[in-house]
This record gives C-alpha cells, structure tokens and sequence, in this order.
C-alpha cells in the first residue's frame, strides 16, 4: 500500500506560478512512475505528466508542455510539480498517482491516486 498527499494548491493569478509537492508512505515507491493528473470543475480526470522510474525520463501533456516541471525526490519519497505561466484552464483539482507501468499517461492505469489539492487561476 502506498499513501500519497497532495499539498501547495491554492489562489494564484494568471501568468503566476505554484509549486506542489507530493509525499509518499507505505511500501517504497522506487518502482513506481509517479505522475500528476488534474480534474478541471465538470470534466473528466486528464493526465498532467508523468516521471519515468526507469530512466526518470519525463512526459508531458502537450497542454502543459514548457510551463509545468515535474522532479523527484527518491530519498525524500517526495515528487513536486513546478507550475509557471499559469493560465485559468489550469484551474482543477490535482492528484499524484503512482503506477506500476512505467511512463503511464492513462487514468485507469494508476494503481494509487492521492485525495488531491484545489489549484484556482484567476484572470
């Protein structure tokens, strides 16, 4: 079992930036690729970006793609997302997931999801 918590969303203007952190507990999660997802108000859970536990190689939706940073702190049991450039169709709720498949971008393939922290991107 691995437990993951969300923290660091919160009010932030457009053009802003935010950093959230993700910390894990329970089982290592060495093995797993540790991603983010995010659910904008009314629509469906949309992947954000993944680390690789392979090769820590990093994947991007292309949405996010040169605004959002995704790092990996394996001693910490920590994964953070730097969010720059922020736009208001950023606004959702994120979640860290971690998946046993190495690179997952797709929702159902996460095996544990964290509860989530509201990011809001006023104009």
């Amino acid at each position: 079992q691995v437990t993951l918590v969300e923290s660091g969303g919160g009010l932030v203007q457009a053009g802003g930036s935010l950093r959230l952190s993700c910390a894990a507990s329970g089982r290592t999660f060495s093995g797993y690729a540790m991603g983010w997802f995010r659910q904008p108000p009314g629509m469906e859970r949309e992947f954000v970006g993944v680390r690789s536990w392979a090769d820590g190689s990093t994947y991007y939706a292309d949405s996010v793609k040169g605004r959002f940073t995704i790092s990996r702190d394996n001693a910490k049991n920590t994964v953070d997302l730097q969010m720059n450039s922020l736009k208001p169709e950023d606004t959702a709720v994120y979640y860290c997931a971690a998946s046993l498949v190495d690179g997952n971008r797709d929702r159902h393939w996460v095996n544990y999801w964290g509860k989530g922290t509201l990011v809001t991107v006023s104009s």
